[in-house]
């Protein structure tokens, strides 16, 4: 990477830093307000009037600062004119909104630029916890300022991972005695950044993802020395014709192989 690529990332970094703060702000001012909520998705999927403020806010900001870029977000109509664009923001406004709703304090604006298909400057803002989450290619990542390292357990020691019980019961039985589940972490994009602060081993990321869920804690987990990969073993490509992605594999980088051999061994696959 040229010194002129790493000031370019890192001038986006500041930039999504201080969107995601006033995006994060924004939605803040609906937590615990009972804000109109409409559903998608075939009505599976809630969005509320805190989600579209918090995207028009990034919207405004971002398009403006950098109108040659493209754009992805959950809460914006997508558009085909993004995948001629090398450079592009993928946004979640709200990611967690059930828990949002819910008055639950897991939720989080999730902001990346991503060039080439992947990540290079990504933020996590979690306004109701008080953290920020960020990193940019080729640097370390940070939570509120301070580095962030993958957890140093090995495969001896008791794994805890998110994963569902009905995953987890279609495990290896050795692997799944060595496996102390975490409970429901409702945020996808904070589950993965827990991954990248050492409170979770791993994760497994079931089927339909998309890239607004993952590319900024992508990158911050591969910063704090983790990877976030399919089962195949490969990195995940973001802005192509179709967003959502099969399952997922995030992990510490020593730990990934051990977890592979573990999730795609699974008696269902």
């Amino acid at each position: 990477m040229s010194d002129l690529d790493k000031a370019r990332w890192q001038s986006d970094l500041a930039l999504i830093a201080d969107a995601a703060k006033e995006a994060g702000a924004v939605a803040f001012s609906f937590f615990n307000q009972s804000p109109e909520v409409w559903w998608k998705n075939e009505d599976r999927s809630p969005v509320s009037a805190a989600d579209f403020a918090a995207n028009k806010t990034l919207e405004t900001i971002l398009r403006k600062a950098r109108p040659d870029y493209g754009w992805l977000s959950e809460e914006t109509e997508d558009a085909a004119d993004r995948l001629s664009r090398e450079t592009l923001f993928i946004v979640d406004p709200i990611d967690g909104t059930r828990a949002f709703l819910g008055g639950q304090k897991v939720w989080c604006v999730s902001v990346a630029v991503v060039h080439r298909g992947r990540p290079v400057a990504g933020v996590l803002y979690a306004p109701a916890l008080e953290e920020l989450y960020e990193a940019v290619e080729g640097g370390v990542a940070l939570k509120n300022g301070v580095p962030l390292i993958v957890s140093a357990a090995g495969p001896d020691e008791i794994s805890r991972l998110a994963i569902g019980e009905d995953v987890l019961k279609t495990l290896p039985p050795e692997f799944r005695d060595r496996v102390r589940r975490e409970k429901y972490i409702p945020s996808l994009a904070y589950r993965i950044a827990m991954v990248a602060d050492g409170r979770l081993e791993g994760t497994f990321v079931k089927g339909n993802s998309h890239d607004w869920d993952l590319a900024a804690a992508d990158l911050i987990l591969a910063c704090a020395g983790g990877g976030l990969v399919d089962l195949a073993g490969k990195p995940v490509v973001y802005n192509l014709a179709n967003v959502t992605h099969e399952a997922l594999c995030a992990a510490s980088e020593p730990r990934l192989t051990e977890f592979l051999a573990a999730f795609t061994g699974r008696r269902d696959s």
